[in-house]
């Protein structure tokens, strides 16, 4: 890899106190760009495609102890769709590479520096790759390699499209990933000590703790994408990016996402509904203010100078106002299913509010999180990233929000282009931490 920007730095952190007007504008991340140099840039003629090895725009989590510090989580590597044979199948230019968590700190003269970085490892301590799981949350996707050859390897059942992070006071961590969806508990140095998802013969799930049976029919690649805890430390709060393919995937045009909560002392779990502004919207992030009030962040997919009225947004919501699908008491109208969890009259949450709407779900009282809304990104920032996925609370004033570049690379019917994010295609997309302040984040 060549180096673009600084170096892996050891040195010891710095606790005094950093002005955050520095990061309002947007700071990007160190970060180095793959050897590969051969890919024609698809949105500019006689350009290729330059790869950012950075990656760090899944999620950030505060570090637990030291204020201008925080860790940021990639996802599986770069990848690009290529179902050209019909069978779900992804490209990956570098098929062995490892999600991996960095730690980062704020600096005086308003930069970012790397100060180290975690490898994300099996069980045995083998570094795992973003390649498709064999078996327990499988999507049957196909690997292949730049030149479009199916990889010989081209499946790992650690393998994780890492996307949501929490960094606990004990030194451990929890990921969350899109795809199974797992939720995977990590020792200090990056190695699995357990996880949990909806698969009750799959034997890494050590403590026994699962997700209710529905989750896994969640969208493909729009899993767990946000991931928090509570300030106790004691339960674990997730969001799906968007609805569930539950029953099917006539029914992932709704704007009904769900809220999954787990007691990591008992591993009983709660269910709560959030109604997104506009439908096939994502949820990208979920950060606790509290045991009940969490930040959460919505968008869409669009770019700043292709609709400067793009959606990016952070809400506040609050799961105590909601109903705890787990908690309602079965009726005429009420029924568990074994594999789809709570119908009501016969339908799942995700085909009632699609059939019948929101107000005939009230009818019944079955109420979603309460939501205000905290900050506009594209009325405050003229936010110019389509992706914006990881919320750090520094303070009860000041929000920082980052980005995921996807490696400074997209594909459009099938043809690899370099993200740009000017019309001038002259700004490469990166990973990008901004600071607002003069926010109101208490509970």
């Amino acid at each position: 890899m060549t180096k673009n920007n600084e170096a892996l730095d050891q040195s010891k952190p710095n606790q005094s106190h950093i002005d955050l007007k520095k990061f309002y504008k947007g700071v990007s991340l160190p970060y180095e760009t793959l050897d590969i140099h051969n890919i024609p840039d698809g949105a500019k003629q006689d350009h290729f495609i330059e790869i950012h090895c950075g990656g760090f725009g899944s999620e950030i989590s505060p570090h637990p102890t030291q204020k201008y510090q925080f860790y940021a989580l990639t996802d599986r590597g770069p990848n690009t769709t290529y179902d050209v044979n019909g069978d779900k199948g992804k490209i990956f230019l570098d098929p062995s590479y490892t999600p991996k968590i960095g730690l980062f700190e704020l600096q005086f003269d308003g930069s970012i520096k790397k100060l180290k970085e975690i490898l994300l490892k099996d069980p045995t301590g083998r570094p795992i790759t973003g390649l498709p799981n064999r078996h327990f949350g499988a999507t049957k996707e196909v690997a292949y390699d730049q030149n479009g050859v199916v990889l010989a390897i081209g499946t790992d059942e650690y393998g994780l499209d890492s996307e949501g992070l929490v960094a606990l006071k004990d030194g451990t961590f929890w990921v969350s990933d899109e795809y199974g969806p797992h939720l995977v508990h990590f020792n200090s140095e990056g190695v699995e000590i357990d996880r949990i998802n909806a698969y009750k013969q799959d034997a890494r799930c050590k403590s026994g703790y699962f997700l209710q049976n529905e989750f896994a029919n969640r969208k493909q690649n729009r899993g767990v994408e946000g991931l928090t805890i509570s300030p106790d430390q004691k339960k674990m709060v997730g969001i799906m990016q968007s609805t569930m393919s539950n029953p099917d995937s006539s029914v992932t045009t709704s704007d009904l996402v769900r809220i999954v909560v787990v007691n990591l002392d008992d591993g009983s779990t709660e269910q709560y509904l959030y109604r997104q502004e506009l439908k096939s919207n994502s949820n990208t992030a979920i950060v606790a203010l509290s045991e009940t009030c969490f930040l959460v962040a919505e968008r869409d997919d669009d770019f700043y100078k292709d609709n400067p009225n793009a959606f990016k947004r952070i809400y506040k919501i609050y799961i105590d106002a909601a109903t705890n699908l787990e908690k309602v008491q079965l009726s005429d109208h009420f029924q568990q299913n074994e594999s789809l969890g709570l119908l009501i009259d016969g339908q799942t949450p995700e085909q009632y509010v699609l059939n019948e709407g929101w107000e005939a779900l009230k009818k019944l009282n079955i109420l979603p999180v309460a939501k205000s809304l905290v900050v506009d990104l594209v009325e405050t920032l003229h936010y110019p990233h389509d992706k914006v996925e990881g919320l750090w609370v520094i303070d009860e004033q000041h929000l920082a929000i980052i980005n995921d570049d996807d490696y400074g690379f997209t594909e459009t019917d099938g043809i690899l282009e370099q993200k740009y994010l000017d019309a001038e295609k002259s700004v490469i997309d990166c990973n990008t931490l901004y600071v607002i302040g003069q926010l109101n984040l208490a509970p």
